[in-house]
């Protein structure tokens, strides 16, 4: 790994003080670089003391300079120092002062990397030294910037392409001509970023290991179709053999890669995503998969050197990796919002790679016999009508789409082996015509499969509308409420779809659909979020045809309405004069389902509301609502506060009346809780009373037991033991 070092560095020729502090300062920088062997890196330490003492503030130098040494010192004295294990045993003691001015091969003693600098005389330096990790060189290139001579900055960027030793050392340049020195060493950071590295796991739900499935079944399926083409049609693979070689090895490193990739897949377990490397090597080692990936990968390639590259039929073992590409239409079929579509396209799919592979072999066993000895076998190339890649190809396609589908109209074998082809060919075509007939079957039936449900609702009930002679008016109506559903696809019970989810993500689906419904009605909106997600969960969708009353004047209230779709009109008792319009987001009957006290209007509806056309509504019951606010008693407080103010301001509100409290319960409601109380007691007594039969029955036995005198021996006997 190269660490690429920049520099920005203005060398003044007028005096050598100049030129010693700007020695001063890079060796100071170098100084931090690990070597194996003294190189022309001076002292850490010394060099940054010399760096510090410029600063005329020397506090902040003072106290970057002691941050250094400490982190230097920490990491000398770790057992696991990331410095120990690169650094060779001849630099771990740092050197004294005295080696700040160590003269080279010419005798100059110029100081560190200002000596090599001033000693090669040229614009641009190199510099290397060994590679922490080995005995490659690192190179460390100088570059010479011309600046102004009193803003004398050294500006420096160090860049770590190697995750390993990421060194960040940053000089920040002051308005004097002075310099600052400010390194942070961040050795913590490399060696958290490489444990992360080293734990690296795949989780196989990520949206990034699907995006890998679908290159591996990319580089899949090009060897099942152009390795097999490319061995049987020759001309295919000499035209263009370079860049087969590329594709080839571009494949050959996706498999690779994908090797790896199989070996960091996390597995569930008890519901916990596993990721102890041992267990996953352990689990993959073991599957079929890793045999056949094993076998994918060899390097067959390597007979080329015996037959020559045009034989690509040697790297017919890549397509074993087939599991992968399976693995990945499986979980598109999971993730599409279009499942059946896409089985029908993949049954395509594999249809034509077996018509595919028929075509190639038909070719291969024509060239094998030699082209054009009979009129079963491909005609000669050297004719040529038949000599074009794009026609040969084409027409084995055409012989092999006939062979398979059973329809023949083909040239009759001639010879022995021929016959066993075709005979071959037509077992296999049934096999295939079976199997598109009944995936195809299947597929149609589980499109149509909503369908046919709703058609035979709808024909139940006409049925039953036709034996209790229903009005001609009252079924057409029917049958358009019907069809409003189906058009509208709203024919879905959700309750029955949504009974299969756990209650949590039951409720999190209602939530995401009905929350911001719920949120529109006044009363709600300054309760607390636990009371709205238990409302959510209790709302009720409900239709309305044209000309349906959702609730006339005088009717007791026991349900609140939300409109989510749809137009109501609030009309006259006649049903014609219109006074008010309500539309999408608006609510109501809210008040009369809280029977506050007060009210003039009790919990009587106060307007007839009729429905304009087909209306959706969400309704939430009284009963429900009741026993949502119990658990959340601040709740009821704030629902009964906000539904006095709206009564108040729409002069509804009997001011005389006493405050607080939800009204008592009427008598409907009275007989209702009596007899559940009742139904309770009934269950307790019927429970005592049958405790009470088996404790006579127990009672009854002993005494039994007692009256009989043989038996009462028995029983002192065996008390006596």
């Amino acid at each position: 790994m190269l660490y690429c070092v920049r520099y920005v560095l203005e060398r003044s020729r007028a005096s050598g003080k100049q030129e010693s502090e700007s020695s001063h300062a890079l060796s100071g920088v170098f100084s931090l670089f690990p070597s194996r062997v003294p190189s022309v890196c001076d002292d850490t330490s010394s060099e940054l003391q010399r760096v510090a003492a410029l600063e005329p503030h020397g506090g902040n130098s003072r106290n970057s300079f002691q941050r250094i040494q400490l982190c230097l010192v920490e990491e000398e004295e770790r057992p696991d120092s990331f410095l120990a294990r690169f650094r060779g045993p001849e630099v771990r003691k740092a050197p004294s002062r005295s080696s700040n001015t160590q003269p080279d091969g010419s005798g100059n003693k110029s100081k560190g990397i200002f000596r090599y600098a001033t000693q090669n005389h040229c614009e641009h330096g190199m510099v290397t030294h060994k590679d922490f990790l080995g005995d490659e060189p690192t190179q460390i290139k100088f570059f010479k910037y011309s600046m102004n001579c009193r803003a004398k900055v050294l500006h420096s960027f160090i860049c770590c392409s190697c995750f390993y030793f990421p060194h960040i050392v940053t000089i920040i340049p002051h308005r004097s001509t002075r310099l600052d020195l400010c390194v942070k060493v961040s050795y913590l950071e490399s060696r958290a970023f490489r444990k992360n590295w080293l734990l690296f796991v795949v989780s196989p739900s990520d949206d990034g290991y699907y995006r890998w499935l679908f290159v591996i079944a990319t580089a899949v399926l090009y060897n099942w179709f152009l390795v097999v083409a490319r061995a049987c049609f020759d001309s295919l693979q000499v035209d263009s053999y370079i860049c087969w070689l590329v594709l080839d090895y571009v494949a050959d490193i996706v498999y690779l890669m994908d090797s790896y990739v199989r070996l960091r897949t996390g597995f569930l377990e008890q519901g916990l995503l596993v990721k102890d490397h041992a267990k996953l090597r352990d689990s993959y080692i073991h599957t079929l998969q890793f045999k056949l990936d094993v076998v994918s990968i060899l390097p067959t390639d390597l007979v080329y050197i015996y037959t020559g590259i045009h034989t690509p039929q040697v790297r017919f073992n890549r397509l074993l990796r087939f599991p992968r590409m399976f693995e990945f239409f499986d979980r598109t079929e999971t993730r599409t919002n279009y499942p059946n579509i896409f089985r029908i396209c993949n049954l395509v799919l594999y249809i034509l790679v077996i018509i595919h592979w028929n075509g190639c072999i038909y070719y291969a066993i024509s060239k094998s016999l030699g082209l054009g000895s009979d009129s079963w076998v491909f005609p000669n190339t050297s004719d040529p009508q038949y000599s074009s890649l794009t026609w040969s190809y084409v027409y084995c396609l055409y012989w092999s789409t006939l062979t398979l589908t059973t329809i023949g109209e083909m040239p009759a074998p001639v010879r022995d082996e021929e016959y066993v082809f075709v005979v071959f060919d037509f077992l296999v075509g049934v096999l295939i015509f079976a199997t598109i007939v009944g995936n195809v079957g299947s597929m149609i039936a589980n499109m149509n499969a909503t369908r046919a449900e709703f058609q035979a609702r709808i024909d139940a009930i006409k049925h039953y509308m036709q034996f209790r002679k229903v009005s001609r008016e009252l079924e057409t109506r029917v049958i358009k409420w019907f069809d409003y559903l189906w058009t509208n696809k709203k024919a879905v019970d959700e309750q029955e779809v949504l009974k299969n989810l756990p209650n949590k993500l039951r409720a999190e689906i209602a939530i995401n659909v009905h929350l911001e419904t719920l949120k529109k009605v006044r009363i709600f909106q300054d309760c607390e979020a636990g009371l709205l997600v238990e409302l959510v969960l209790k709302l009720r969708p409900q239709v309305y045809s044209p000309g349906d009353y959702i609730c006339r004047k005088g009717d007791i209230g026991k349900e609140m309405y939300i409109i989510k779709e749809g137009k109501l009109a609030v009309v006259a008792d006649d049903g014609v004069t219109q006074y008010a319009l309500l539309t999408a987001g608006s609510c109501f009957g809210e008040i009369s389902i809280l029977n506050i006290k007060g009210s003039k209007m009790g919990n009587r509806r106060t307007a007839n509301i009729r429905s304009l056309g087909y209306s959706d509504l969400f309704c939430l019951s009284k009963d429900d609502l009741m026993e949502a606010v119990t658990e959340y008693p601040d709740a009821k407080t704030v629902l009964e506060e906000r539904g006095r103010e709206i009564l108040k301001k729409e002069g509804l509100l009997d001011e005389n009346a006493d405050s607080g409290g939800l009204q008592k319960e009427d008598a409907e409601e009275k007989v209702e809780r009596l007899e559940s109380s009742l139904d309770t007691l009934q269950t307790r007594f019927s429970r005592l009373l049958s405790e009470y039969t088996h404790t006579q029955q127990l009672l009854k036995q002993r005494v039994t037991l007692l009256e009989r005198p043989d038996m009462t021996i028995v029983i002192h006997i065996f008390h006596l033991f």
